[in-house]
């Protein structure tokens, strides 16, 4: 069987929540980049066997997404869809998913991806104002409904923001800001480090403007707007290390590390991603952007959530061949600083490697060829779409600089790290 092929990708701009996408649905941004990536290559939409896409915020009036998205798309109606749901690496999981079904021969042409619209992830009143609704709604007559108006409690007006919700973990209690706070602690990273890590985010980003722009489709998210919105709009022009350093720890009140400046941003967007086996992509006259040569995912202790990449990346390497001093650039999420920077530390450490026997499979990545055009601290993390927007950077900038071997990856709320080896001729 011929290579998993990557045909072509595309995004749109990331934007922080109650900004340019506020009022945008999840279900919409993923019609626009899809839309946009079957005009962009031609592809006839009828050749498509299954689209997959990535969400975790999936909204109440577009379940299964994903369907919903290819029905808005022009997408054959008897062009089946489902949608995935891993968390931070939902996106990438549609192309995992692609690429096991291409290779049992379960489909040649898939419309992969991942939306997230974050500002748009509801709040949730409480069980008992249902339950006071319920019974209102039943009443039949006047002193009924007086009656149950006598019930009525101001506290039930408190909701439960689902954000919150969906960012806390259920098994270790912890939110995803305090699972970075224990890694930080753990690998001794500090505040410093955090925050040169994050402002470093920045200016790559900035300075990748016009690059990354090859990758993003302008959005011209309602009439109102009478400019489509180009870029990502987290990156920060005037971002400083001082202005960092005096944001006060955000998660761990007092003895804290993890800040707002030196986290992901909470953010819209979504990306689409062509995935074929390879004679497909002849078939179709399309030159490959770059090849799934293998991927992994790991588990972790939910309080360690973050460190999942330095586990994910070496059992991918490990199927994929190769061994770390072959990849030439890396993408690890951003989801924290402190989180990054203690898979770093992990991977570039000997006991970690001889521990869990990823000997030959670890190393210390330059930090020249990690994330450089920027990562989630500057650019956004709408969760369901980043992981297929780090393969789309990452396959552009190989492209771009004449490499043959990536790696992408991400830490995955519930103790969880996913990887994926890319690769060119």
């Amino acid at each position: 069987m011929g290579r998993i092929a990557i045909i072509d990708g595309i995004r749109t701009p990331f934007c922080k929540m109650g900004t340019a996408f506020n009022f945008t649905s999840a279900q919409e941004l993923g019609r626009i980049v899809t839309r946009e990536l079957l005009e962009r290559t031609g592809v006839d939409a009828k050749v498509i066997d299954e689209v997959i896409f990535g969400c975790v915020g999936q909204p109440a009036d577009a379940a299964n997404i994903a369907r919903v998205i290819a029905l808005l798309s022009g997408i054959p109606k008897t062009t089946p869809a489902f949608t995935v749901h891993r968390n931070c690496a939902s996106g990438l999981e549609s192309v995992m998913d692609a690429a096991i079904k291409i290779k049992a021969d379960e489909g040649r042409c898939f419309l992969t991806g991942g939306t997230e619209s974050m500002s748009n992830i509801p709040f949730y009143f409480s069980k008992d104002y249902q339950e006071f609704l319920g019974a209102l709604m039943r009443a039949k007559t006047l002193p009924e409904k007086l009656k149950i108006f006598t019930k009525f409690r101001f506290k039930f007006l408190s909701p439960k923001v689902g954000l919150q919700l969906g960012l806390t973990d259920p098994v270790c209690g912890l939110n995803m800001g305090q699972t970075a706070e224990v890694l930080a602690k753990e690998f001794g990273i500090s505040r410093t480090d955090q925050d040169k890590f994050s402002l470093i985010s920045h200016q790559r980003a900035l300075q990748s403007r016009s690059f990354l722009r090859e990758e993003i489709v302008p959005v011209i998210p309602s009439p109102k707007f009478k400019e489509a919105v180009m870029d990502d709009n987290g990156p920060r022009d005037n971002q400083s290390f001082e202005a960092l350093a005096k944001l006060k720890p955000y998660f761990e009140r007092g003895t804290g590390t993890v800040t707002a400046g030196n986290s992901s941003q909470i953010t819209d967007g979504a990306a689409a991603i062509l995935v074929a086996d390879e004679d497909k992509a002849k078939e179709l006259g399309k030159e490959p952007l770059g090849y799934v040569r293998s991927y992994a995912v790991a588990g972790v202790e939910p309080q360690r959530m973050g460190i999942g990449p330095a586990h994910a990346i070496p059992q991918a390497l490990k199927k994929a061949g190769l061994k770390f001093s072959d990849v030439q650039a890396f993408e690890i999420n951003e989801a924290f600083a402190a989180q990054v920077l203690a898979c770093v530390k992990a991977l570039e450490s000997n006991d970690f490697a001889k521990k869990f026997g990823y000997e030959g499979y670890t190393g210390a990545i330059n930090p020249d060829k990690l994330n450089v055009h920027g990562g989630a601290i500057a650019l956004g993390h709408p969760v369901g779409a980043s992981g297929a927007r780090l393969i789309l950077t990452m396959l552009k900038h190989l492209k771009r600089n004449n490499l043959q071997y990536g790696v992408v990856s991400l830490c995955i709320g519930g103790g969880q790290g996913a990887a994926m080896v890319l690769e060119r001729k």
